[in-house]
């Protein structure tokens, strides 16, 4: 009957959207979990890395003890890295006190161990070379800590000189005697006997 097939006809077409339904729904609920699984990776990666970086070892530093004394918060012996300097050390000792005078300061001069900086006031003046470092020990130069001027105050030692003992120093660390001089380039044994009473370490 004309009746009939009409209602089948419609009971189909009524399947068959529901059907499409569920796979629309099927469909977004699949690209919405992609989506969400795409945004979540980065972070995973992020947190991995950051795991990794944490657990690399940092090289450990020689350490180093430097005194300082004078206009500073808190004076003292400290403890610091290799390679630290004089910044380094000010912050250590609490900073600058108000009378200090850090513009006689190398703030970017590297420190060495068993020195002492003296950080002056406001109207004292540091030894030659304005280093904070002292110069001379006992009327002689101290070959760990003097610059070139001062340097080229000892007899025989001219710019040439100076800059090679600097130099030296540079590359060895320090003087650990003043027989070390020996080692400089330009100094032989009778400049050695003409200095070895007029400097120290």
């Amino acid at each position: 009957m004309p009746g009939l097939d009409l209602l089948e006809r419609f009971r189909r077409d009524k399947l068959r959207v529901g059907l499409g339904a569920v796979a629309v729904l099927l469909i977004g609920a699949l690209a919405v979990a992609i989506v969400i699984g795409m945004l979540a990776a980065p972070r995973g990666s992020v947190q991995e890395i950051t795991r990794q970086v944490a657990a690399t070892p940092i090289p450990p530093t020689e350490p180093i003890f430097v005194h300082v004394v004078g206009a500073v918060a808190s004076p003292g012996l400290y403890q610091l890295g290799e390679g630290s300097r004089v910044i380094d050390l000010i912050f250590a000792a609490g900073g600058f006190s108000p009378d200090a005078d850090p513009s006689q300061l190398n703030l970017a001069q590297r420190l060495q161990d068993e020195e002492q900086l003296r950080v002056p006031k406001v109207g004292e003046t540091l030894d030659p070379g304005g280093s904070g470092f002292p110069g001379s020990k006992g009327g002689k130069v101290n070959l760990n800590t003097a610059d070139a001027t001062l340097l080229e105050t000892l007899p025989h030692v001219g710019p040439a000189l100076a800059a090679r003992i600097i130099s030296w120093r540079s590359e060895h660390g320090r003087f650990r005697s003043i027989e070390d001089l020996l080692g400089v380039s330009g100094i032989g044994p009778r400049t050695f006997e003409d200095l070895k009473n007029l400097i120290t370490v």
